[in-house]
């Protein structure tokens, strides 16, 4: 069984708005990147993610970027235990305009071994996503910080 998942929700905001929301590092510092975010999310390069759940900066690497309609990021596989893996899984966000002026926003991760410490680690990437998604949400339309003091 291969392991991946998909989550989704709709942003009451423009496309351009919500792509810039988790592009732009200081504006992904505000409701995600508890311990900030360095480097815009552009083709081609190597950003820097901190969380103060995980401690200690994590490489991103953009595979793509295409402005308001795709970000795709490779990563270190997380498996839940206290020595990772050498190897990366692979997440996909894209982002599409809705008819009444809302953003559908959907993030899938793939690329987890397939052990149970594999399932583990996907299982905990799910969860962060779907904390994500609620987060930019919360941030985007209401101002709203969800993760402050969350894990620290």
């Amino acid at each position: 069984m291969e392991l991946k998942f998909r989550v989704a929700a709709r942003i009451a905001k423009p496309v351009e708005e919500v792509y810039e929301a988790v592009a732009d590092p200081e504006k992904l510092s505000c409701y995600f990147t508890t311990g900030g975010a360095k480097g815009r999310l552009e083709t081609g390069q190597v950003v820097s993610w901190e969380f103060h759940d995980f401690p200690g900066a994590f490489p991103v690497t953009v595979v793509e970027a295409v402005p308001n309609k795709r970000i795709v990021l490779e990563w270190k596989a997380h498996e839940g235990g206290e020595t990772d893996p050498d190897y990366n899984t692979t997440v996909t966000m894209t982002f599409a305009a809705l008819e009444d002026g809302r953003t559908l926003v959907e993030i899938a991760e793939e690329g987890w071994r397939e052990t149970p410490e594999g399932l583990t680690g996907s299982y905990g990437n799910c969860m962060g996503w779907s904390q994500m998604l609620c987060a930019l949400k919360a941030w985007a339309e209401y101002g709203i910080n969800l993760r402050e003091g969350m894990y620290k």
